[in-house]
């Protein structure tokens, strides 16, 4: 917990009985009130540099659809990203597009550790004590990490609605990309966009996806996609059908 009392992280659905787990690194806004605000206004404080709008909504509403289990932190970004590994220079965000955060600018050792320990550490080990128990059990397993982007970025439109993020192993997340496409041969579905395992995006995929040799993938909605209920239920809807046909088509290329 942090000072105030919160939990760094919540677990919801963990007795699910779906194979799909879902992870959601950037689900909230909040700073901790022993930060204050960090020198940011309310708008930028409600805006994509400090969460990932949407994603938490498509995740509960995926985790209530799939009868999956919901691992999502509860500090925002600009206190610690949990999806950097702890020596990334993007761990603890000092400018983000073109917002400086002075609040986080010099930190000491001291500082920049006490976040890992109390924001980091307990988000990941929550997400492996889950896994862990499902391995135990002989659950098959696959891990699907939810974000969501902005639809321009430092001045660039983003023309994908979806994007698709594969790791080490891309054998699930190409036959999710095949599904959504069957699903509407129209949707431009972005691969490996708008990022890629290159820029360093990638932590909870590789850690707990390819670290255990599970199937695993990121999936990337821009955000004004899923700002109101009929998107969420819309897209939710749209990847509860395609995670599980993207499952079908894997077990059954595996049996040939």
């Amino acid at each position: 917990m942090d000072v105030s009392g919160q939990k760094a992280v919540l677990v919801s659905n963990a007795r699910g009985q779906s194979p799909f787990v879902i992870v959601c690194d950037h689900a909230s806004n909040r700073i901790p009130a022993k930060y204050g605000d960090l020198g940011l206004n309310q708008i930028e404080r409600l805006s994509h540099i400090a969460w990932d709008p949407g994603a938490l909504a498509v995740s509960r509403t995926l985790s209530e659809l799939l009868d999956a289990p919901l691992v999502q932190s509860t500090v925002s970004r600009l206190i610690i990203d949990c999806n950097r590994a702890h020596d990334a220079p993007d761990l603890i965000w000092t400018l983000s597009e073109a917002t400086r955060i002075a609040a986080n600018e010099n930190l000491d050792g001291d500082e920049r550790q006490y976040r890992i320990d109390r924001f980091h550490r307990p988000y990941h080990a929550s997400i492996e004590t889950l896994l862990e128990a499902r391995r135990h059990a002989g659950r098959e397993t696959i891990l699907v990490c939810m974000h969501s982007f902005t639809p321009v970025y430092h001045g660039v439109k983003r023309p994908w609605p979806i994007g698709l993020i594969h790791g080490l192993d891309t054998g699930y997340t190409a036959a999710l990309y095949d599904a959504l496409k069957a699903d509407d041969p129209s949707l431009n579905v972005g691969w490996n966009e708008p990022y890629a395992a290159l820029n360093g995006v990638t932590l909870t995929l590789e850690k707990h996806g390819d670290g255990r040799g599970l199937e695993a993938t990121m999936v990337e909605i821009r955000h004004d996609e899923i700002l109101e209920p009929a998107g969420v239920a819309h897209w939710s809807a749209r990847l509860a059908h395609c995670l599980e046909t993207a499952r079908v088509a894997r077990r059954g290329a595996m049996a040939v």
